[in-house]
């Protein structure tokens, strides 16, 4: 019998923090416990886990992709209905965090406010809002892209006697029966808040600056026998995540402006409004005049619904100021209301705007991101090293991101698994860094020219640079991933 006379190489240590307890640094955690050894913070600014499941809790708050779709591959859950809302979705966060144990290793209300590289070292020097540091050879971002809320500017604002909040941090003792509110925005959350709200109020103002293309989201609870088979059959569960992601490849055709499966889109659209809006003003209103998909689109059955209602009005005009009882409009024309409700979006083109990171020679990344903010990947950028950005530049859609955020904790495991074979760190080549931007803009110029169609969307910077979508369904984001993670993020080795 041969026998080997290989040395075994002791793997090292490698100690890795995480910003954020949502779906992203779960994701991280439980990727770097299945494929690697190191060991882990996770850093959560609130409460309790969950992200933006856990700050957003407004009536009607629900996911708009289907639960089978939107949950980690890695665990078979049963899911009550097709599109699982906020307690759902905060249970399940729980609970993966709980099987997986997760919870020994998350620290609450502790934000992290500056990650600095210490080159001699090798490693991170995280600092939290109390001043505490703590050493990481590796850091992952687990942020989230939609977590930092958007305050309009308004004149007046201050000034308003009534109640006021945003959806994102919505009080749970507010008291909307009998009163006059006023919900602005017509996006996605404002979509859920509405009919959310409708049964309570006395009155409700919907203030739309722009519309947005509205489709059906067809929302169900499964079947007991749906149910069973999907628990209990195997592979029953995964036959129809995989169909839901190839009919998001289907879908994602539509983004081309040009295409046959744009006209489709609109036409069924259209449809929808015709056959759902009473009023004929309205229905004008709410009738974008730009391709579809230029704004996320919007899955919603019962928003329109609501429009319809007796009490419910909506005001195609933007908000430009506020009085201490109400709102202006664009025509001056004052509301008075008692609530205000601010479905106003939030900061996704402002990445890691609450952290001070800083790489080689101290450089801030945001002075890297000077120019365009952009990642290799979507997951490190140049010159900081072993770090590692979820939900960063350009991955924003994909259908699901939760898988986009699979792939990306993936992409920093495996850099981790590198990094424990010896001394040394890990690098973006600049170069294929950018190529990659350069890739990216012309798959969205080919692939995706309705985001660049002219319409007011959350996607671009204020140079211009769509620096938030993925061009393209999830598919195509593993490939890449897959393919190229080796190739531009590189290990330097260093002397012990």
């Amino acid at each position: 019998m041969r026998v080997s006379t290989r040395r075994r190489v002791p793997r090292r240590t490698v100690r890795v923090g995480i910003i954020g307890a949502g779906f992203g640094g779960i994701a991280a955690a439980i990727k770097l416990r299945q494929m690697t050894a190191a060991s882990f913070v996770i850093f959560e600014k609130s409460p309790d886990v969950g992200g933006t499941w856990y700050d957003n809790r407004y009536p009607g708050c629900e996911v708009d992709i289907p639960s089978h779709a939107y949950s980690f591959s890695f665990w078979r859950y049963d899911w009550k209905t097709t599109h699982a809302r906020q307690p759902d979705l905060l249970k399940y966060a729980n609970e993966i965090v709980d099987h997986f144990g997760l919870r020994p290793h998350i620290r609450l209300n502790t934000a992290v406010t500056d990650v600095v590289w210490d080159e001699a070292e090798h490693h991170y020097t995280v600092t939290t809002a109390d001043g505490d540091t703590e050493t990481f050879d590796v850091v992952v971002s687990a942020l989230g892209l939609l977590s930092v809320p958007n305050y309009p500017d308004w004149p007046g604002l201050d000034e308003f006697e009534g109640t006021k909040f945003h959806t994102s941090r919505w009080p749970q003792d507010v008291e909307l029966s009998g009163k006059r509110a006023a919900v602005v925005g017509t996006g996605s959350t404002a979509a859920q808040v509405v009919p959310g709200i409708t049964p309570e109020v006395e009155s409700l103002l919907v203030f739309q600056r722009e519309p947005g293309w509205v489709e059906p989201k067809k929302e169900r609870a499964f079947t007991d026998r749906e149910r069973w088979v999907y628990k209990h059959v195997p592979g029953a569960q995964w036959l129809h995540r995989g169909y839901l992601f190839y009919q998001s490849v289907v879908r994602f055709k539509a983004y081309d402006a040009t295409s046959h499966a744009q006209d489709r889109k609109r036409e069924a659209c259209v449809e929808y409004i015709n056959s759902t809006v009473t009023d004929p003003a309205t229905r004008e209103a709410v009738t974008p005049d730009y391709p579809w998909g230029c704004k996320r689109p919007v899955l919603a059955s019962t928003f329109y619904d609501a429009l319809n209602q007796p009490h419910v009005d909506l005001v195609p005009h933007p908000v430009t100021s506020v009085t201490p009882t109400g709102l202006v409009d664009s025509r001056g024309v004052q509301h008075e209301i008692d609530v205000l409700v601010m479905s106003t979006g939030f900061q996704p083109t402002r990445f890691l705007s609450n952290i001070d990171v800083r790489g080689l020679e101290k450089r801030s990344i945001h002075d890297a991101w000077a120019d365009r903010t952009s990642a290799f990947l979507g997951i490190t950028v140049s010159g900081f090293p072993n770090f590692f950005i979820l939900y960063g530049p350009n991955t924003n859609g994909g259908f699901s991101i939760i898988a986009q955020l699979e792939r990306q904790a993936e992409v920093a495991a495996k850099a981790v698994r590198r990094l424990e074979s010896g001394p040394g760190y890990v690098d973006t080549d600049e170069r294929m860094q950018q190529r990659w931007v350069k890739w990216i803009d012309g798959q969205i110029a080919k692939k995706a020219s309705a985001m660049e169609s002219g319409c007011r969307n959350y996607y671009h910077s204020e140079g211009g640079k769509n620096i938030t979508q993925w061009p393209g369904a999830h598919l195509k984001y593993l490939v890449v991933t897959k393919l190229l993670h080796r190739v531009g993020i590189r290990k330097v080795s260093v002397p012990q």
